[in-house]
């Protein structure tokens, strides 16, 4: 069911790929900033595809601030690792923006600036663009509706570049079902989504799961924990089972963030997501 569509997302790596390179929105100069966070570095975002590939990785989705540059060079490189270490370079994850803001001066500011992290996936060979939906309440109307519009926007823009824009169940505007069914409705069929089983609250994981997954573009099976620091297998099973049934092809990416050795905490997830293939082929 899963075992030829495995991915990780660069943050079940983020103790791992050096620092962390935050935008972060300065309102003294009305434009984007930067904060950077230290973090060890094992190796670099170059690698990292060849290090998936000998780890039975099929994808990857990376995030905007593990890129230490956007310099078309360096682009054309991480294209290159890509295509050598037969990886797909499936989804850029940009972390950052609020196209749902009602100050006109910063949606508009990090429209442009999303439109740059467009133009470098199209040099790098992702796929598609990860454009979080907005940081604004999940209950405002004129929030959600702004939210859509930027989002197609930028699918027109990113489609003359045969790149993909989708979204995410992640932050506030789509924080809740009914708000991240709005955006997706809205939005209509050239959007696609990431399903993210950590965003979901646990009263609405069940109705999330059965309403994104056959919308996604990718599925993010984040675990719950026992107090012991073990994972939870046979919830995380029921939702791979019921996410795997109504979508057959998305890649599912494992997303770990605990404490501990982050390869050992991804291959820990990796065994419980291959338990529903050989449950399959008996």
């Amino acid at each position: 069911m899963f075992r030829h569509r495995l991915s990780i997302s660069s943050w079940s790596l983020h103790r791992c790929l050096g620092p962390l390179r935050w935008t972060v929105w300065d309102e003294s100069s009305q434009s984007q900033g930067s904060a950077t966070e230290a973090q060890p570095s094992e190796f670099s975002l170059l690698e990292l595809p060849a290090i998936a590939a000998s780890r039975g990785l099929s994808c990857l989705e990376l995030c905007h601030f593990h890129f230490p540059s956007r310099d078309d060079a360096y682009l054309r490189q991480l294209k290159q690792a890509f295509a050598e270490a037969g990886v797909i370079f499936h989804t850029l994850l940009v972390d950052y923006g609020d196209i749902s803001s009602p100050d006109p001066v910063r949606r508009e500011s990090d429209f442009r600036y999303l439109k740059e992290w467009v133009d470098a996936a199209a040099i790098a060979g992702a796929s598609a663009v990860r454009i979080v939906a907005g940081e604004q309440s999940p209950d405002d109307a004129a929030s959600i509706s702004r939210g859509t519009q930027a989002l197609l926007e930028l699918s027109e823009y990113a489609a003359g570049k045969q790149v993909r824009i989708v979204t995410e169940n992640f932050r506030s505007l789509t924080s809740t079902v009914s708000s991240w069914k709005a955006v997706m409705e809205g939005a209509g069929p050239s959007i696609s989504t990431i399903v993210d089983f950590g965003n979901l609250a646990k009263h609405e994981k069940e109705e999330g799961i059965r309403y994104g997954a056959p919308l996604a573009h990718s599925i993010h099976a984040k675990p719950e924990y026992e107090e012991d620091g073990s994972i939870r297998e046979d919830r995380l099973l029921e939702l791979l089972r019921m996410a795997g049934q109504a979508n057959r092809e998305a890649p599912v990416s494992i997303i770990f963030d605990r404490e501990g050795d982050m390869w050992e905490g991804i291959e820990r997830i990796k065994a419980v997501i291959l338990k529903l293939d050989e449950q399959s082929l008996r």
